[in-house]
């Protein structure tokens, strides 16, 4: 620790754990995306609320700039330290702080997983119903950082919906206790839903108190074939219409072709354009019931051309896998990922046009899509050739991007659904913002963080 600022910080917070060693950099400096050499100051691990407040004074004392970081596996660059910041790494603060049955609250630390906040509940007889494939390494701070939504927005909301209470450190090291768990307070602004979805650039989220409920009835998993995304659309409205749904999520043949590559099985013989894994209430006889005459109303009418129910949670899960294996299937390609939304009814006309962009600006790329129809969120996945270089590969996906969000200026859509802006999507912010609202955030950011020590150049510069 021969640097200076960081013999200050040691004097004045001497039990913090602090770490100069390169593979701590370079693990902690980095989120998903691996776009950008990691170059932090240091890596600090503070395990109390009083240490993340000293650590954010000492970088307004010593001019230092801080990035918060959770379990990194968001795909903005939002946990990106590559301008020499000091890592301000959460996972020490993990534990579950309090129950309430009375109030069905879960009190939980910032750098617990998510994973492990589903299990607690679950201890107790109810349900923390967010979730999505990154579930076991995730942090509850990051998915209130991004406002995480994932595959069953569709019945319960995203992330923002289920927090009642937080405590933030803002940039000024001050300690907010946000809403208190209250259901109703109608005392003035609520900050807490500023700093939802604020990518840890107005304050820390050093506490969180979760809304809990009913675990979900017994589901029915289905595969569904379907031979194009008009079609898809027709079945989701007959499905919503006839069934009590908790996910119906799309991919692509490509997107199966990568799974099963990877190790999944695909139950079909024939493979088709397009694929929905939906999930619906199967609680008793007539729910159950419900469900096959959907299946057989849109299979009569040729919406959908192949389907596999799932007999076993173990067969339900097989399913699941190849939806939410993509991800890890495409990695190696290092895949140029986008994350966006539209309003459900313009998904159709959207992804035509979309795909048409794509198609011509990309004709020696693969892409890969997948997503969340009830919530009109769609991932663009951009596989790397390996004769590709990355600066040539990354040079024209930023082109493209920015025709995409034009595109989605024009659909009324949002360049981020639910990964955040951080670095990557930072030069299209204003292809979902107003000038108006963008300088309304920035004085936000002043309030919150006088001094820019927060996240630096994430969002916006």
């Amino acid at each position: 620790m021969t640097d200076p600022r960081l013999e200050a910080l040691h004097q004045s917070l001497p039990a913090l754990r602090l770490s100069r060693e390169p593979g701590d950099l370079e693990h902690y400096g980095r989120d998903w995306t691996r776009r950008w050499a990691p170059a932090p100051l240091a890596v600090a691990w503070p395990a109390s609320i009083e240490e993340v407040q000293g650590v954010v004074r000492w970088a307004n004392a010593q001019g230092a700039a801080l990035v918060p970081s959770g379990g990194r596996t968001g795909l903005s660059g939002g946990a990106v330290a590559a301008g020499g910041e000091l890592v301000l790494s959460l996972e020490r603060m993990n534990r579950v702080l309090g129950f309430d049955a009375v109030d069905r609250t879960l009190t939980v630390q910032p750098g617990i997983a998510l994973q492990a906040v589903q299990e607690a509940a679950q201890a107790h007889g109810l349900q923390y119903p967010v979730d999505f494939g990154a579930r076991g390494s995730c942090s509850i701070g990051g998915n209130i950082a991004t406002n995480a939504g994932g595959i069953r927005v569709i019945r319960y909301g995203n992330t923002r919906e289920w927090i009642a209470g937080l405590k933030l450190v803002t940039g000024a090291g001050e300690l907010l206790d946000l809403n208190r768990a209250l259901v109703k307070n109608s005392s003035g602004y609520d900050l807490r839903h500023l700093a939802i979805g604020a990518e840890g650039t107005l304050g820390v989220v050093v506490e969180a108190t979760l809304k809990l409920t009913d675990p979900a009835p017994p589901a029915q998993t289905l595969l569904l074939a379907l031979p194009s995304f008009e079609v898809l659309m027709r079945v989701f409205a007959e499905f919503r219409a006839r069934l009590r749904l908790q996910a119906f999520e799309f991919l692509t043949d490509r997107g199966l072709a990568h799974v099963v590559a990877h190790g999944g099985t695909d139950p079909f013989d024939a493979r088709h354009p397009y694929y929905v894994v939906a999930e619906y209430d199967a609680a008793d006889a007539a729910q159950e019931a419900a469900g096959l005459a959907a299946f057989e109303a849109c299979a009569e009418a040729g919406w959908i051309v192949d389907g596999a129910i799932a007999q076993s949670q173990a067969q339900a899960q097989q399913l699941w896998r190849l939806r939410e294996g993509i991800t890890e299937a495409v990695a190696r390609y290092r895949p140029y990922k986008n994350d966006v939304s539209v309003r459900v009814a313009a998904m159709p006309a959207f992804l035509a046009e979309a795909q048409a962009l794509l198609g011509e600006a990309y004709p020696r790329f693969e892409v890969v899509w997948f997503g969340h129809i009830g919530d009109g969120n769609l991932h663009i996945n951009v596989l790397q050739p390996d004769d590709v270089a990355d600066a040539d590969f990354m040079r024209q996906c930023a082109h493209v991007t920015e025709l995409l969000a034009g595109l989605l200026k024009r659909h009324g859509g949002s360049i981020s659904a639910e990964h955040g802006i951080g670095l990557v999507k930072k030069p299209y912010l204003d292809s979902t913002r107003s000038p108006q609202e963008i300088a309304l955030m920035r004085g936000l950011r002043r309030v919150f963080d006088p001094n820019g020590v927060l996240n630096p150049g994430k969002l916006f510069d």
